[in-house]
């Protein structure tokens, strides 16, 4: 995990932590689980009005989160979580931390906004669609940035099911849902 990773989680854990302090009659909810999804990185068009190639620039993900949440009144609530994600086609992979703030409604409905940090390892070889041995092996594939997006999680007794929308740096889309067991 280099510098950065490290920067956004520790961010993400001191915007949560005072949230924490205050929560009076609340204890922290853990949830972890699987996700599936897709990751639309957005060039395509750009790379075929400059190149003329037609390139894939999107790929199936699937992976896992892990959240915790502290309530900071009986409808907020603020947390932390964090995701891997396994790309098949564009992407080798995503992962990054993020944190987040949002409503729960007495059902255990939460929705949320996050914003985080981000990284994605791109597979050069799938978005050209050409042999692993035409791509430069100095050629950096790993980028990273700011992530924002919003989420539903769908309380069901010890689970949840959830979607969320998120885009790193405005320039992708992701879309993913899942289901998470809570503790």
């Amino acid at each position: 995990m280099n510098k950065f990773a490290f920067g956004a989680a520790l961010a993400a854990t001191v915007f949560v932590m005072p949230a924490a302090a205050f929560a009076q009659d609340g204890q922290a909810e853990v949830t972890l689980g699987v996700t599936a999804g897709y990751h639309d990185l957005g060039i395509a068009d750009e790379v075929e009005d400059l190149t003329g190639l037609e390139v894939e620039d999107g790929s199936p993900i699937f992976g896992g989160f892990a959240a915790v949440d502290f309530p900071l009144s009986e409808s907020l609530f603020a947390g932390v979580e964090g995701n891997l994600n396994i790309g098949t086609d564009a992407l080798d992979a995503d992962y990054g931390a993020s944190a987040r703030l949002g409503y729960r409604a007495a059902n255990g409905t939460k929705v949320y906004l996050r914003g985080g940090y981000q990284f994605i390892d791109l597979d050069y070889a799938n978005i050209l669609n050409v042999d692993e041995d035409d791509i430069p092996g100095d050629l950096e594939d790993t980028f990273d940035d700011y992530l924002v997006g919003a989420g539903v999680d769908f309380g069901l007794g010890g689970a949840v099911v959830r979607v969320n929308l998120d885009t790193i740096s405005f320039d992708t889309l992701r879309a993913t849902a899942g289901v998470g067991f809570k503790f």
